[in-house]
């Protein structure tokens, strides 16, 4: 059979082929497949896969089917049922439907932090772009369409509703939806654009795709066009974005031909599921068995926020300790990025109390992934897995190789589901296991100077990028080549400048404990800077002031009823008492003192357990000219300390 007798053989029959590891995968109705079409399909398996791996999607142009059947889906367990209610939610019914399999680990997250909010969603990441005219955002919205269409993922939409496993659903077709705003004068576009593109207030449908869009607002007094592009996690991560701005770059220059191959995300998530779940249990029975509490900075235990009361602090790293922390690592055998996750740990420790910490880790995801182009494939590949630091009683030398260990023995774990590894812990369900993340990312790694050159074409400019997470307490190391960023963000009214210096100081210290004493013990090291300390030991602590030293304490009192006496005096467990009420009270039990024999000569004990009662009988005493010492309510009798407390 020639190649176009198989072509149109498969079309009739509703055949639809993919790539999977250098092979063809087929899916046919049952019956379907007869001894010619096979002996041609293995003739031209080269010129088929050479169409695909060129961003050709075959199962596009075969004919549609009209009926899809479990059998058509190998990665995934539907009945005929399931299969039919997922239809019917797509508007083209099967016809518009190219595949169905499940998601990625993390993607199950991403879906439940989704369906947890009403408003909002914090894995929309935000661009915002600038374009001297339309002809040049046309251009650029024409390409990342192109982009689109080359990649299942980017087409792909979420469904879970009455089914047993959420799954994705790729779409044959997905047209980036464009919305175009009000034109706005030169101060307000910029204000009118974040407003309508705000990712705490914005969701997105994850049951339409593609799950991308664009707002477009033009200049009222110029051709300018102010461009936000959202992109949702759930089917891109920041590697991948770079990618498709390296994909755009080639299609603007008109270098098509020159495109990679396509690598289709359905082979990540088949690989993916034949990785035995026995072994990721295993592994993290044996690192997180024994943890039963989390590990949770200054109390912050809501991992379930929207991102939406978050503040953020940018700090680039000085060259000079990006320069010590890359020597120190190569001197040490260990990464970089080791040296981060245990400055990163100790200062999880100091915020936390503990010196036996947990901390959630972003992974690629692509590292295990070589038989199938992973390093090219577009999708979302990363995943957020729990790392474990004990620093109790250990030397700076031993806890660097230590962490650089346990990093690529996770790493072989790389698509283990977070819920299987928080499972394997002590920790109560209803509890997370941490609630801080480490996010080290090469910012480097695809096609630099394709991104550069794509964030430098004329006539554009990328005025910012904005992403979050749902965790409390998240860093951002940019490995940049030889210089390093950091971006904090933080929850809970944390100051996040704050915490980046707390990291800086961290990594100084480790850098030089390294160079100059690497059995120092790791316990010993401090994250808090020499301007803090100073604050904190002198500058609070400079209370000393001028008053009148003739004057008695009480009589200072009293002088502060006469200017202020309805004036909150002492306020306690929503009681109050004015200083002409604390002053009366005080009064009171100075006369009764005083009728019972106490003054000057009289040591009276004070018993009681309000911070009330407490400062109405330290002042009734002084006013009766006695003395006092403090007594423990279970003090044994004595007859003058309860004389006060009843008085």
């Amino acid at each position: 059979m020639s190649l176009q007798q198989v072509f149109a053989s498969m079309q009739e029959k509703n055949i639809v082929i993919s790539e999977l590891d250098g092979e063809l995968v087929i899916r046919a109705p049952q019956g379907a497949m007869d001894q010619a079409l096979m002996a041609g399909l293995k003739v031209h398996k080269q010129e088929f896969l050479a169409a695909l791996r060129n961003g050709l999607v075959m199962e596009a142009h075969a004919a549609a089917p009209q009926k899809i059947s479990p059998d058509m889906l190998p990665l995934v367990s539907l009945t005929q049922d399931e299969i039919d209610l997922i239809v019917a939610s797509v508007a083209e019914g099967a016809a518009g439907i190219q595949d169905i399999y499940p998601l990625a680990p993390l993607q199950e997250g991403i879906l439940f932090h989704h369906l947890l909010e009403t408003q909002g969603d914090p894995y929309i990441t935000r661009s915002i772009i600038v374009f001297d005219n339309r002809t040049r955002l046309n251009a650029f919205l024409d390409a990342l369409q192109t982009v689109i269409d080359r990649h299942d993922i980017l087409r792909s939409s979420v469904r879970w509703s009455g089914l047993p496993q959420p799954v994705q659903v790729v779409h044959r077709q997905a047209l980036l939806p464009v919305e175009e705003l009000a034109p706005a004068a030169k101060d307000r576009r910029k204000e009118c654009l974040l407003e309508r593109t705000d990712p705490r207030r914005l969701r997105m449908d994850l049951q339409q795709a593609p799950l991308l869009a664009g707002y477009v607002i033009k200049d009222s007094e110029s051709e300018e066009c102010w461009f936000a592009m959202l992109n949702h996690h759930m089917v891109d991560d920041n590697y991948t974005l770079q990618l498709i701005l390296s994909e755009i770059r080639l299609l603007l220059d008109g270098r098509a031909g020159q495109l990679p191959a396509v690598q289709p995300y359905r082979n990540f998530i088949a690989q993916m599921r034949s990785v035995s779940q026995a072994e990721h249990e295993s592994y993290f029975r044996r690192q997180l068995g024994d943890i039963d509490e989390p590990t949770a900075p200054f109390g912050l235990l809501n991992v379930q926020g929207s991102g939406g009361q978050v503040g953020e602090a940018v700090l680039p790293l000085a060259a000079d300790l990006a320069r010590r922390i890359r020597n120190s690592a190569r001197q040490h055998s260990v990464t970089p990025a080791s040296l981060f996750h245990l400055a990163w740990a100790l200062v999880m420790g100091q915020c936390s109390g503990r010196d036996d910490v947990v901390f959630g880790t972003v992974l690629s995801g692509r590292l295990q992934g070589g038989s199938f182009g992973a390093e090219s494939a577009v999708g979302m590949f990363i995943n957020t897995l729990p790392i474990r630091v004990t620093m109790r009683d250990r030397t700076v030398q031993d806890m660097v190789g230590s962490t650089h260990r346990n990093l690529n023995e996770l790493l072989m774990h790389e698509q283990a589901s977070l819920a299987l590894a928080q499972r394997c812990s002590g920790v109560p369900a209803s509890v997370p296991l941490f609630t801080a993340l480490l996010n080290y990312r090469h910012s480097t790694l695809a096609a630099a100077p394709e991104q550069a050159a794509l964030l430098e074409w004329e006539g554009m400019r990328v005025i910012s990028s904005e992403e979050r997470t749902n965790y409390p307490l998240t860093l951002s190391v940019d490995d940049l080549g030889q210089g390093f960023g950091l971006t904090v963000q933080c929850a809970g009214g944390i100051d996040p400048a704050r915490i980046a210096v707390y990291l800086r100081t961290a990594l100084a210290a480790l850098v030089t404990a390294l160079e100059q004493h690497p059995l120092q013990r790791v316990d010993t090291i401090d994250i808090m800077s020499a301007v803090e300390r100073r604050q904190l030991l002198f500058g609070f602590n400079t209370t000393a002031a001028d008053y009148p030293a003739e004057q008695s304490l009480h009589a200072l009192f009293e002088a502060q009823v006469e200017k202020t006496p309805d004036a909150d005096a002492v306020t306690f467990a929503g009681q109050t008492l004015s200083y002409s009420e604390l002053n009366a009270k005080a009064n009171r039990l100075a006369h009764y003192l005083r009728s019972r024999g106490a003054g000057p000569e009289v040591l009276v004990g004070l018993c009681v357990e309000r911070s009330l009662e407490l400062a109405v009988g330290m002042l009734g005493i002084l006013k009766a000219g006695g003395a006092y010492v403090p007594l423990d309510p279970h003090y044994p009798e004595e007859r003058i300390a309860y004389i006060v407390k009843d008085a």
